[in-house]
């Protein structure tokens, strides 16, 4: 059987480093998360979030607006609280409805105050190797959980299965910048098996239920599951359990990234507070 890297232990860390942090500031930091229509899967992951928001001791407010709302309207509350002093970080729940443009709507949030770390401000740093702005926030959860679990990256061969701008993107840049040797597959990839069992890192987060299964992996391979289906059988993640027979480390789903994901969230809400008040 495979080690199993839990997040949990990484996440417990993190928030303890923050709970030091927020001591010793004068006020608790102030997240405001937006979300539009009453999607079960946003609702659900926007509580998530309020709940340990409030739990760490940040201040932590909900906005929900219709599904219908208007693009001018949301763009309008953005600019409000942009220019609210006291807001340090700001989300838009995604996905947005079609009537809404969600490139526009990442744009209009200050760059300073996106903890989502998808303004193209926050993007451009990333591929430039800095650190001075925002982190995206699964990707950087990810390499805490490499860092935790002491899982080299120099000279690796990484491929991640998945090019959205909200994980697969960012990662190859986070794991470039560990002098990784990184492959990105994704829907158009010719032979995506010859593709990942060459990888002794493998990620994984498209959004498909069982994707990779053994013959797909490498014997001894890190494989990290980015993917949370809803299936008959509950909660599964981009790769079939039975990976867990054959990998040299995987992560469980749940409780593997996604705990992190939201742990460094609230770090970047932290951040953004620093950044405000050094």
């Amino acid at each position: 059987m495979s080690r199993v890297l839990s997040g949990r232990p990484v996440e417990e860390a993190i928030y303890a480093q923050l709970r030091r942090r927020i001591s010793g500031f004068s006020r608790a930091p102030k997240l405001v998360v937006v979300r539009l229509g009453e999607d079960p899967a946003s609702v659900s992951y926007v509580h998530l979030k309020d709940r340990r928001a409030r739990a760490l001791g940040l201040r932590s407010k909900v906005v929900v607006l219709p599904e219908d709302t208007e693009e001018v309207e949301l763009l309008r509350l953005i600019d409000d609280l942009n220019h609210d002093d006291d807001v340090d970080g700001l989300l838009v729940q995604l996905p947005l409805p079609p009537q809404i443009d969600q490139h526009k709507i990442i744009e209009a949030i200050d760059p300073k105050k996106d903890v989502d770390g998808f303004h193209p401000l926050n993007v451009g740093r990333l591929w430039a190797g800095e650190k001075s702005g925002m982190l995206p926030c699964t990707p950087e959860g990810i390499m805490r959980l490499l860092d935790h679990y002491q899982l080299e990256l120099k000279g690796r061969d990484v491929v991640i299965v998945g090019h959205s701008n909200i994980v697969g993107k960012p990662l190859a840049a986070l794991m470039l910048e560990r002098c990784a040797t990184v492959t990105v597959s994704h829907a158009c990839t010719k032979d995506l098996k010859s593709t990942t069992r060459r990888a002794e890192v493998l990620v994984v987060a498209v959004g498909h239920a069982g994707l990779i299964t053994p013959e797909m992996v490498r014997p001894g391979a890190v494989v990290v599951d980015v993917g949370v289906n809803r299936t008959e059988e509950g909660l599964r993640g981009d790769v079939a359990p039975a990976v867990a027979e054959k990998a040299g480390a995987l992560t469980p789903v749940p409780g593997g990234v996604g705990p992190l994901t939201v742990a460094v969230l609230l770090e970047n809400t932290v951040r953004a507070y620093e950044s405000r008040y050094p």
